[in-house]
């Protein structure tokens, strides 16, 4: 069996979230600068190893004073936590999708998350390279990972909600 590597397609693909606020919109952001690949035993990404990081100062919610107190201590604290990463466990198949299983690690605390994944067929670009798509979405507990700043609202509930979901489109090349 040989060892196929893939990289990401920066320019088609996003890192994804969505954040209630005050108990009734959702705030979306994403992550400007990441980086994934996958390492695969021949094309079969049932035995892949996924591995993906995102730049905290790279967070992007179109408001730069929400994305600085993102970035400070309240939250992610970047200074000592500049990046958050994903390593797979596994990739099963789960009916006609998947399950992608691993280690989320962010603000320093790791913990096991698991995303429901689609995983498209290997597909030749108009120039020839092969490629593939991941969509991956999920929810997670931000205080999990020690995201507990909050604000009480007169009128009851919270200013930010501690459920996070996940939307990531991951397009890879393979090398």
């Amino acid at each position: 069996m040989a060892t196929t590597k893939w990289t990401i397609d920066p320019t088609h693909s996003e890192v994804g979230f969505k954040v209630k606020h005050m108990m009734f919109t959702n705030v979306s952001g994403q992550f400007d600068t990441y980086d994934a690949t996958i390492t695969t035993e021949d094309f079969d990404f049932l035995t892949s190893k996924i591995e993906f990081s995102a730049d905290i100062d790279s967070i992007n919610t179109g408001n730069s004073d929400r994305d600085n107190h993102l970035k400070s201590a309240d939250f992610f604290d970047a200074e000592k936590n500049p990046k958050l990463t994903f390593v797979s466990s596994s990739l099963v198949k789960k009916g006609e999708d998947h399950e992608l299983t691993g280690e989320l690690t962010i603000n320093g605390i790791t913990k096991t998350v698991k995303l429901d994944t689609e995983v498209s067929g290997l597909l030749k670009d108009p120039w020839g390279n092969t490629k593939v798509g991941l969509n991956a979405t999920g929810k997670i507990n931000r205080t999990d990972f020690g995201l507990t700043w909050n604000s009480a609202l007169e009128t009851g509930g919270v200013l930010v909600s501690e459920e996070v979901k996940l939307n990531i489109e991951l397009q890879f090349l393979q090398q």
